[in-house]
């Protein structure tokens, strides 16, 4: 396809939007979620993939092995919302999923998430990452990615991210007010993208309990092998090198998946500077995250 032209960043009930997410937005709205569906919900740059991947090993990993190789993940776990003309829309992708369950990622605040899944009683998976690292790759994720508007230099990103005037608008707000739809809607499982670096073993587990999935000890190894790191970032099904908006020579897909890359970028001011506005703006909500995170041999080949 050609080049895609760069969006411009504008405000959609309220919130920072590009016209690829908003032009199918009827159609978005009125999905038709079925009860088995499940909704992987993320702020980008999340470890939306990587999630999406574990579901899919775990759900479709024994019974559809040929879609492994032959089908690219974000055609396996379409985009809800996305609508680029001529080439993608998310809610078709959804609608023509072979595989059941099926499982749909969306990057939308809770606020705009179609009524359908609630009414459905749909399991939704939401990941949370902190929110230095979550900029970073962020920033990253916009130079090399023509369907976001363009990231500009470090020092303005950063401004912007903790304006909130970015794509799905401020992490703030998005982490907040999914952690505030899970005390009133029980089919929510909050993960942090933290817990799942520092022992995948274990998130994996919950993740299973909540989907309602019982892998043997041999499947589990496979899907812990397979979820690592270095393998996706090999794995051209899941490392998105076969999407033509993005351009990997500038900012690969998966460049590091680390918590604590974020100190490779903040200078001393800036965390300083961050840290007092973080301070103020999550000063009402009980989330707690981590910026860093004990090593642990065991998990390190697991990282991601």
């Amino acid at each position: 396809m050609e080049t895609l032209p760069r969006p411009e960043l504008f405000y959609f009930h309220g919130v920072g939007m590009t016209k690829y997410f908003t032009e199918n937005w009827e159609n978005t709205q009125n999905f038709k979620a079925r009860p088995d569906d499940i909704l992987i919900a993320t702020y980008p740059k999340a470890g939306t993939t990587w999630v999406s991947y574990i579901l899919d090993l775990l759900h479709f990993g024994q019974t559809h092995p040929e879609r492994l190789k032959s089908v690219p993940l974000h055609d396996r776990v379409p985009f809800l919302e996305i609508y680029i003309p001529n080439w993608l829309s998310g809610t078709d992708q959804a609608d023509h999923l072979p595989t059941s369950p099926r499982l749909i990622k969306t990057h939308l605040p809770v606020q705009f998430v179609p009524k359908s899944f609630w009414e459905q009683n749909c399991k939704v998976v939401y990941v949370a990452r902190n929110a230095k690292d979550n900029a970073v790759s962020y920033f990253h994720f916009g130079r090399m990615n023509n369907a976001q508007p363009e990231p500009g230099d470090w020092n303005t990103f950063l401004q912007n991210f903790m304006d909130g005037k970015m794509v799905f608008g401020p992490w703030y707000d998005h982490v907040n007010n999914w952690w505030k739809k899970k005390q009133t809607y029980s089919n929510i499982h909050y993960m942090f993208y933290e817990d799942l670096i520092e022992d995948p073993g274990k998130e994996i587990d919950r993740l299973c309990s909540f989907v309602g999935c019982s892998p043997s000890a041999g499947e589990k190894k496979k899907v812990l092998e397979g979820t690592s790191f270095d393998k996706m970032k090999e794995n051209k099904m899941t490392n998105y090198t076969t999407v033509p908006v993005m351009d990997h020579a500038v900012s690969p897909f998966m460049r590091k998946g680390k918590v604590g890359d974020w100190k490779t970028h903040f200078t001393v001011a800036q965390s300083e500077h961050f840290n007092e506005d973080y301070k103020q703006k999550m000063k009402d909500s009980t989330l707690q995250f981590h910026t860093e995170v004990q090593k642990s041999l065991d998990n390190r080949s697991y990282r991601f």
